[in-house]
């Protein structure tokens, strides 16, 4: 009997309160099973619920002892919280600056050009919208860790210098009650980023541990597109809550999109759903739709990963002047297609959400 037949196993085990099974959200990061019939599984959490380890631990035990080949479990359940503590205590690179941080989502793509950062800087406004409409304004932050092509400030309208609050501690610029950190505003916009990987993977620690984010519900991170060292040193210093792949609908993002995915589960973030943008055009006078770019990727893609497929973006041109003005659509004009479609993404993260 191999550690397959573990997994496997496991995939009957739903997370409490979703369809979705515990190695599909890639929160098994061990499993073995041996020559004595002993199972040992390790679960890696990311929450506040302090109810969930105890049902996902008494539901795996109750699968796997349904076996005949397994006569005893041993499961090992390790909580990352947004405050960094764990089973065992404080986790390395941890900061008291995120302590107030109840959520993290990270927004990735495969490939550049897919919008992934106008998608980041839209659905945090949203967000705060969202938040605002129930009096907790000031409660978003949008971390650019696109370290080489920081285009945040710009998409957002965000500028200035952030100041230095106490040793070593920074206040992240506001912008649309939104707080945002970048490199875009650190360094001069004509100067280059010219770094080898080290470099980026302390960049991020110091996003996290030098800015003073204060109480947040959600702090979304904007990621370079790839999986390199951005992308691991991310899931190695924040507690994430989850990743939200970002695609546009033809075969060459879509394929991209998956390989990205994988490196995710691999160090154990679970996937909260695809996001299609670019996705159709719409005559305003007609109502017709032309897909200029394909149809159907996102949702293929998500059935893919066993996930959620969170909506279409359609094209609009508003979307790019505001970018281009650093005033997001969501924000210049509510009713257009693309805000109501990142409104609806926005409303489905609350629901999405463990926890």
């Amino acid at each position: 009997m191999s550690d397959a037949f573990i997994l496997s196993t496991l995939a009957q085990v739903k997370y409490p309160g979703f369809s979705r099974d515990i190695v599909s959200f890639g929160l098994v990061s061990d499993a073995t099973l041996d020559e004595n019939g002993k199972a040992t599984v390790k679960i890696e959490l990311s929450g506040s619920d302090p109810t969930l380890p105890q049902a996902i631990k008494s539901n795996i035990e109750e699968v796997l002892l349904a076996q005949s080949t397994i006569g005893e479990v041993e499961v090992q359940i390790v909580v990352k919280s947004s405050k960094g503590e764990t089973e065992g205590g404080t986790q390395n690179g941890q900061s008291p600056t995120i302590e107030k941080v109840k959520k993290i989502v990270a927004i990735a793509s495969g490939k550049g050009g897919v919008g992934k950062s106008t998608l980041a800087v839209n659905l945090a406004c949203a967000f705060e919208n969202l938040l605002a409409s129930e009096g907790k304004e000031g409660q978003v932050g949008l971390m650019d860790c696109d370290v080489y092509g920081p285009s945040v400030p710009l998409l957002i309208g965000a500028s200035g210098q952030p100041e230095g609050i106490s040793e070593n501690i920074i206040a992240p610029i506001e912008s649309y009650g939104v707080k945002i950190m970048s490199m875009g505003l650190l360094v001069d916009e004509e100067t280059p980023v010219v770094w080898r990987g080290p470099m980026v993977t302390k960049t991020i620690q110091q996003f996290s541990a030098n800015v003073e984010w204060g109480e947040l519900e959600m702090l979304f991170v904007d990621l370079p597109p790839g999986t390199g060292d951005a992308q691991l040193s991310l899931a190695q210093t924040l507690p994430l809550d989850g990743v939200i792949l970002v695609t546009t609908p033809q075969k060459a993002a879509v394929d991209v999109a998956r390989r990205g995915a994988r490196m995710f589960e691999k160090v154990n973030v679970p996937i909260l759903g695809v996001v299609e943008n670019m996705s159709y055009l719409e005559d305003e006078d007609s109502g017709k739709k032309t897909y200029l770019f394909g149809k159907g990727g996102g949702a293929e893609t998500a059935i893919a990963l066993k996930t959620s497929f969170l909506g279409e973006i359609p094209l609009s041109q508003e979307v790019r002047e505001g970018g281009d003005h650093g005033t997001p659509v969501v924000i210049a004009n509510p009713e257009n297609p693309a805000s109501i479609a990142i409104r609806k993404i926005a409303k489905s993260l609350t629901e999405i959400l463990p926890g």
